[in-house]
């Protein structure tokens, strides 16, 4: 919980940006019709905070290992069919400790979105799509884990629900899974998470 902050703040500053921008482009999508996403409309934005899950390996040696964290999104979409659409956002997947030193990621994805109504409030939701993420590890000499930064693009995938309490507002429950390529090579890193969705 000590990187709650380090997560957050990112996080912040985006929806801070977000929020500033918001009323301008929610009011030229009323006017045009249209969402902030050309050729798209029914736009949303999000943010989502939970827990985060390494896959990344403990190394060896006596070290403390860490495969979890804080963990959070923001992100913007839109619907180009009833069930069909599209996201982008921000991911931090926090930092852990892991073979005397620390590991960290985040990126940037891109996902199509599938939503299936199952009341007039209530959805199942399924994401599929990609994760440009950048990751940093520090460790110790003889720790088996490999130090360094990488990036790149991987494979990211999700599922969850979404409950409508209001017209424009919704509580989501997600479940997300992104490919980061570290030093020492690729690997998944989990988040489940719970969040706030406003729909201009």
């Amino acid at each position: 919980m000590k990187s709650i902050s380090r997560t957050l703040a990112p996080l912040a500053l985006a929806a801070l940006t977000a929020a500033a921008a918001l009323p301008v482009a929610a009011q030229s999508s009323s006017s045009s019709g249209s969402s902030m996403m050309p050729g798209m409309s029914r736009g949303y934005m999000g943010l989502n905070l939970g827990k985060s899950d390494f896959r990344a390996g403990c190394g060896t040696g006596a070290f403390g290992c860490e495969d979890s964290d804080t963990a959070g999104s923001i992100y913007f979409g839109s619907m180009f069919r009833d069930n069909l659409g599209a996201e982008l956002g921000y991911v931090n997947m926090g930092r852990v400790s892991r073979g005397g030193g620390d590991t960290k990621a985040h990126g940037l994805n891109l996902s199509l979105v599938g939503k299936a109504p199952l009341t007039p409030a209530f959805s199942l939701l399924g994401k599929v799509g990609t994760t440009y993420g950048r990751t940093q590890t520090t460790s110790a000499v003889g720790s088996g884990v490999a130090a360094g930064s990488d990036n790149g693009f991987g494979l990211s995938y999700g599922i969850g629900a979404s409950y409508d309490f209001t017209p424009n507002m919704a509580a989501t429950v997600n479940w997300d899974s992104h490919d980061f390529r570290f030093a020492g090579g690729r690997d998944p890193v989990r988040m489940t998470s719970v969040g706030l969705q406003y729909k201009f």
